[in-house]
């Protein structure tokens, strides 16, 4: 029987084998120096959106702390009441600082909930796809096949304009939009497993399907599904801002930070750079972030990639 049967019945020694090569791999992720930074940042990042009701010095969307007159304020102006915005104010009196940490609070909420749903997901499709084959995984990939040839951003403006505008809306499309990369990594990774030793053995042991599935199979697709996952909750994010200055994602009581650059927009030309251009500098800063700890998760995880 191997490793991979034993996991109910795991020895100390197996135990210790497996914290050993996660200290391992964590060790190798650290030796990057960007990758480190990046973490850090995107640390940083989500602690400022989680906390931003505390942090923040304003509620950019509560009407009691706003005043029309402190509209359109250059960073580091002073409003009526004597407080210092240090990176502006917009049209409406609204600091950008707070605007930027709530907004910062939605995007990255719709990227993570929206990936890991799809994940799961794609996950569960493709997996039952590369275990079942025939007709079952000859459908799963003609359905994927036909999403991944039309561009995400067409499929989520058409779901959206049927949906309406929404933080959960947004959620819906993004799902619809990403399961099928999901499928398709996984379904990859499950046509190599399920020809194992491992699998063989499972089978010989007459242990139900779904239990071979989801407790012996599945877990040895992991490893490039993270990589995956990181890197569409960069794509999330750019997607969602996208969406929303279009016009067509989360609602102007929710703005996300494309909400943000899209209010800017119409300003930018006459000189009020901040309201758009902050909003945009912070969207880059998440997505630089992401992306910097997907692609060392990605050589820590397959080293024949960095290779």
């Amino acid at each position: 029987m191997t490793d991979a049967l034993r996991t109910e019945t795991r020895s100390p020694a197996a135990v210790e084998k497996g914290e050993s090569l996660f200290r391992r791999r964590l060790s190798e992720f650290f030796e990057s120096r960007s990758a480190t930074f990046g973490l850090a940042l995107l640390v940083l990042l989500l602690a400022a959106a989680i906390f931003a009701p505390w942090i923040a010095p304003q509620n950019p969307y509560d009407l009691a702390q706003l005043d029309i007159m402190d509209g359109k304020l250059p960073p580091g102006g002073a409003s009526m009441d004597g407080r210092i915005h240090w990176l502006g104010t917009d049209e409406q009196g609204r600091d950008m600082l707070s605007a930027i940490l709530y907004g910062l609070r939605i995007s990255l909420f719709v990227a993570v909930v929206s990936t890991v749903a799809a994940l799961s997901i794609g996950a569960a499709v493709g997996v039952l796809a590369a275990f079942k084959g025939g007709r079952v995984e000859n459908f799963v990939m003609r359905a994927v096949d036909l999403q991944l040839s039309f561009p995400a951003i067409l499929i989520a403006l058409v779901l959206l304009a049927a949906f309406g505008r929404g933080v959960d809306k947004v959620i819906i499309a993004l799902i619809v939009v990403q399961w099928a990369y999901y499928a398709r990594t996984v379904r990859g990774s499950a046509l190599v497993e399920r020809n194992r030793d491992y699998i063989e053995a499972a089978r010989c042991l007459a242990l139900p399907k779904s239990r071979i599935v989801f407790r012996h199979l599945l877990p040895n697709c992991l490893p490039p599904l993270i990589v995956v996952a990181t890197v569409q909750v960069a794509h999330a994010v750019a997607l969602e801002a996208t969406l929303s200055f279009l016009g067509v994602g989360v609602p102007v009581t929710e703005p996300s930070l494309g909400m943000l650059i899209k209010n800017g927009y119409d300003y930018l030309m006459s000189g009020k750079y901040w309201i758009s251009t902050y909003p945009g500098v912070a969207l880059v800063i998440a997505i630089v972030a992401i992306n910097m700890v997907g692609d060392r998760l990605r050589d820590v995880l397959n080293p024949r990639l960095s290779k």
